[in-house]
């Protein structure tokens, strides 16, 4: 049974827990109400601890039961962040007692959960709209309004003594960077922009979301982003030329990509866009497996669990769908199987992000049924092989 965590527009906190067996299938709940609005920007979920960023800057980090009841282990804050201005948190991570957390003006910040509460701060580049930590939590990536793909080691950007705002500020220093392309204290990879159009002019740099592509062996070399403009584009940083190794468009009819989340199975990525476009994508060819139908606003977030996915939209609604496992071989036209919206809950409030609390939920039915048909495979493998190893060295008997 997988269980989600959804914030809203208000600052509420609220689970979400969907059980076949059950009826209702869906079952919300919530486990934080507030009195005054405060926004839920990014959340984060890991072995029943939950990080909440909030729109004033506000930082939680809360401690889950198994009966949902919820208690505060920290509070703290950004003191670098401007609601007036327009700034906002543009990602969170968990991982054990650390919470990494990062601004749309660059500041990224640790917060150690453990006794000392220590906190890290360090300056990242400005006009972020997207952060994300690898896997390993060794790295993490950004991008944003004119700022490439980029790629850090994360105990070398606290270590820093420079920060890319500081540098931006001296002109001798920002003209050697553009001549060189030097990177930043920290930054082990940067994108370059791709080729000027078929007009000769140069294309803007419009990066909207952010994913490193897992389950993967160079997770935190494989990484893809989706644009403004409706582009998907994926990257390997060991590639030469720091382009784009694959980039492709087309099944969002032009619109903007509000969001890419990698799925718990190897080549799936889901993306949607900013009207109301979901598709699962074969990361293999970039061609759409899958479609989601009935999605009546646009999805705002995206969390997949290893049997379901969770999804929140503009409509105030937050969807269960299920998934179909990416096919052995890529194929140009898709697999022919296809997820469903299996059920979807009102939550009288716009939520703003959902993410899959990372509990074991057990084998699913379609995972089940995947394992069946690879048993029956195999089996028919071993079939044969015995065919063959018992058809050598006989004679057909005369007659």
């Amino acid at each position: 049974m997988p269980r989600f965590i959804a914030g809203d527009e208000l600052g509420n906190l609220k689970t979400l827990s969907y059980d076949l067996s059950a009826e209702p299938k869906s079952t919300l709940k919530t486990i934080r109400a507030v009195t005054s609005p405060n926004a839920i920007q990014a959340l984060a979920s890991s072995s029943g601890t939950i990080a909440a960023a909030h729109g004033d800057g506000s930082l939680y980090a809360y401690a889950l039961a198994d009966d949902e009841e919820l208690s505060v282990l920290a509070e703290w804050k950004e003191d670098r962040i401007s609601k007036k201005s327009g700034q906002k948190f543009v990602g969170i991570d968990l991982h054990e007692s650390t919470i990494l957390s990062c601004t749309s003006t660059g500041a990224l910040r640790s917060y150690s959960l453990d006794s000392t509460s220590t906190t890290n701060t360090a300056t990242l580049p400005t006009r972020l709209t997207e952060w994300k930590a690898s896997p390993d939590r060794t790295h993490f990536a950004y991008g944003g309004d004119e700022v490439e793909l980029s790629v850090w080691d994360t105990q070398k950007a606290f270590e820093a003594t420079t920060s890319p705002q500081d540098l931006s500020g001296s002109k001798a220093a920002s003209k050697k960077r553009k001549r060189n392309d030097a990177l930043f204290e920290g930054e082990v990879w940067r994108a370059k922009n791709v080729a000027n159009d078929n007009l000769g002019l140069r294309q803007p740099v419009r990066i909207s979301t952010v994913s490193f592509v897992t389950p993967s062996a160079a997770s935190n070399n494989l990484l893809i982003t989706g644009t403004e403009f409706g582009n998907v584009r994926r990257y390997d940083t060991r590639a030469s030329g720091r382009r784009p190794t694959s980039d492709w468009s087309g099944f969002t009819q032009g619109h903007g990509i509000s969001k890419i989340e990698c799925g718990h199975r190897e080549h799936e990525a889901f993306v949607a866009d900013v009207v109301n476009g979901l598709h699962s994508l074969d990361l293999r060819n970039g061609k759409v497996l899958y479609k989601y139908k009935g999605l009546s606003g646009a999805v705002t977030s995206i969390a997949p669990s290893p049997s379901f996915l969770a999804s929140a939209s503009l409509d105030r609604l937050c969807r269960v769908h299920s998934t179909v496992a990416p096919p052995r071989e890529a194929k140009v036209n898709g697999s022919g199987d296809k997820g469903d919206v299996v059920d979807k809950v009102y939550m009288t409030t716009t939520p703003t992000v959902v993410v899959w609390d990372g509990r074991d939920e057990g084998k699913s039915k379609s995972a089940l049924e995947e394992e069946e048909e690879e048993d029956v495979w195999e089996g028919m493998e071993n079939i044969e092989d015995e065919d063959d190893d018992g058809s050598r060295g006989k004679k057909r008997k005369k007659t």
